[in-house]
C-alpha cells in the first residue's frame, strides 16, 4: 500500500500553534451518517477556530481495507464539501509504531502475554462468579524468561499489553464537562496482537503525537478509551490533546441505527437526490439546542457551532426531518447553481420553469414529475365536463406570460359564475391532472396554449 513514512510531518511554527483535529475512518466500508456527524463536529470546530483537519485513513487492518473504500471515503467527503488540509495512511507508518512499541517495552510498560481467548474467557467468568470485576490479573508479569521460552516452544505467540498505572485520569471534556477514569478498574489493554498486528489504540496515539493533534472530538463510546490513551500519551512524552465526546445517533424511534445504517450511507443519500447541505444541516443541529433548520454554507454552520450547545441525550436522526430540511435547501437554490444538475436529470427547462416548481420539491429528482406535468402527456381530471368546456371556450390564444392566468380565470369566472376553489381547482385538475402543485400563474405559460386546449377538451397531452 505504498512506502512507509516513519518520520513526523514537518510543521512550521505557525502550524504548531494552530488547532489541529482529525477524522479517522477505516476503509472497510463506505461512510454513513454516524461517521459524517463525527467528521462534521471536527470540521465545524476547526473552521470556527481557523484550525486544520487531518484525514487519517486507519488502514492497519490490511486484510479488510481496500483502496476502493478509501477512494469512496474521499469522494463522499468532497461531495459533502468537507476538505482536509493534511492526509495520512496508517499503513504507511508501521515503522513509527514499531519505534513507539520498542520505547514502551524498554520502559517496562508493554509486556508479553500468552493466554488464549478461551483461557481469558475462563478467567473473566471466574472473576464474575466470585464477585470481582473481570479485569485482567496480570499473570503474565509473573512469567520468568524460562516460562516465556517454554510457552513459545509450545507454539504460543505473545500478544502485548500496556501496563496501566492504576491512577485516576481526569480531563475537562469539551461536551461532557469534568470526566474521570480510574484506570485501576480497567484491564491492561492489548496493543499488539499475537500475529504482530497493531490494534487501534497505539497507532492512533502515535499519529496524534506526530501530527500534533490538539483536539480529539468523537463519540461518547470512546470515553473509557480516553483514560487509557492519556496514559499512552504520557508514556510516549506527547502532549495530551483536549477531548470532546458527544452522544451517539439513534433513530427517530430512539433505537440504535445499526440495523438501518446500510441505507444511510453518503453514497445512498447522494443517489436518492439529497443535498449535501441538507445532510450537513440536519447532522449539525440534531442533538443541540439550536432548531433543526437548513443552512446553505458550511461557514454558517461553523459560525453557529459550539460544544456547549450539544445535549447529553442521544441525537435522533429522523429521515422525515431530513427530507424537510432538504426541501428547505432546494427551495433556496437559484437556477444558476442547480442548472448543471437539472441537465443531468434531463430536466433543464429554463429559469422560469425552475422558479415555478422548486417550492414543490423535496428531492431534486422530483423535478422530473413537474417536467411531465408541463410537457405531458397528462391525463386531465374532469369532474364537471360542462364547466371545463366553458373554460376551453374562454382560453386565450397566442403566447402566454405572467398575466395570462389571471386573464384566463377572470374570463372563466365571468362565463360560469364560479369563484374561489370552485373556479381554480377544476382548472388545475384539468390542466395538470393533479389537485396540488406550483402556482398556476407560473405553470400556465409553461404549459402553453396548445397543450392547455387539448387538456381542457379531455385529451391526454
Amino acid at each position: 500500500m505504498g512506502g512507509r513514512i516513519t518520520r513526523a510531518p514537518d510543521f512550521s511554527e505557525s502550524d504548531e500553534m494552530s488547532i489541529r483535529l482529525r477524522f479517522a475512518p477505516s476503509p472497510t466500508g463506505r461512510i454513513h451518517v454516524g461517521n459524517v456527524r463525527t467528521a462534521l463536529m471536527n470540521w465545524l470546530f476547526a473552521i470556527r477556530e481557523g484550525g486544520q483537519v487531518l484525514l487519517r485513513i486507519d488502514d492497519t487492518d490490511t486484510a479488510r481495507s481496500t483502496k476502493e473504500y478509501e477512494q469512496s471515503i474521499e469522494d463522499d467527503l468532497k461531495w459533502l464539501g468537507l476538505h482536509w488540509q493534511e492526509r495520512a495512511n496508517q499503513s504507511h507508518r508501521f515503522e513509527a509504531y514499531e519505534v513507539a512499541a520498542a520505547t514502551l517495552k524498554a520502559a517496562g510498560l508493554l509486556y508479553p502475554c500468552y493466554e488464549t481467548e478461551d483461557e481469558l474467557d475462563r478467567k473473566r467468568k471466574i472473576a464474575q462468579a466470585t464477585g470481582k470485576p473481570p479485569v485482567y490479573d496480570r499473570a503474565a508479569l509473573k512469567l520468568t524468561e524460562a516460562d516465556r521460552s517454554k510457552l513459545e516452544a509450545e507454539g504460543r505467540r505473545a500478544h502485548w499489553r500496556f501496563k496501566l498505572s492504576g491512577a485516576r485520569k481526569d480531563w475537562a471534556d469539551l461536551v461532557r464537562g469534568p470526566q474521570s477514569i480510574d484506570t485501576a478498574s480497567l484491564s491492561d489493554p492489548v496493543l499488539i496482537r499475537e500475529d504482530g498486528a497493531f490494534l487501534y489504540t497505539l497507532p492512533s496515539v502515535v499519529d496524534d503525537v506526530d501530527f500534533k493533534i490538539t483536539h480529539i472530538v468523537r463519540g461518547e463510546d470512546h470515553v473509557t478509551n480516553s483514560g487509557v490513551q492519556i496514559e499512552i500519551f504520557e508514556a510516549l512524552g506527547g502532549a495530551v490533546p483536549a477531548f470532546g465526546h458527544f452522544p451517539l445517533l439513534v433513530g427517530a424511534d430512539g433505537e440504535a441505527l445499526s440495523k438501518r445504517i446500510g441505507s444511510l450511507g453518503v453514497g445512498e443519500l447522494a443517489a436518492e437526490g439529497y443535498e449535501p447541505m441538507a445532510v450537513l444541516s440536519h447532522l449539525a443541529k440534531i442533538g443541540t439546542s439550536d432548531p433543526v433548520e437548513a443552512r446553505l454554507s458550511i461557514a454558517q454552520l461553523a459560525a453557529e457551532f459550539a460544544f456547549e450547545k450539544i445535549g447529553r441525550a442521544p441525537a435522533r436522526f429522523d429521515p422525515e426531518e431530513l427530507k424537510r430540511v432538504n426541501a428547505a435547501v432546494l427551495h433556496q437554490l437559484d437556477y444558476v447553481t442547480v442548472e448543471p444538475r437539472l441537465a443531468k436529470l434531463g430536466a433543464d427547462k429554463g429559469e422560469a420553469f425552475w422558479n415555478a416548481v422548486r417550492a414543490n420539491l423535496v428531492l431534486l429528482p422530483d423535478v422530473q414529475e413537474w417536467v411531465r406535468v408541463v410537457e405531458g402527456p397528462v391525463a386531465p381530471v374532469i369532474a364537471d365536463a360542462a364547466f371545463v368546456a366553458a373554460a376551453a371556450e374562454a382560453l386565450p390564444s397566442g403566447d402566454y406570460d405572467g398575466s395570462s392566468w389571471s386573464a384566463f380565470t377572470n374570463a372563466v369566472k365571468e362565463k360560469t359564475g364560479a369563484k374561489g376553489k370552485a373556479l381554480f381547482m377544476p382548472l388545475r385538475q384539468a390542466l395538470t391532472g393533479m389537485d396540488h402543485g406550483p402556482e398556476m400563474a407560473a405553470l400556465f405559460p409553461l404549459i402553453g396554449e396548445a397543450r392547455a386546449r387539448k387538456r381542457l377538451m379531455g385529451e391526454a397531452a
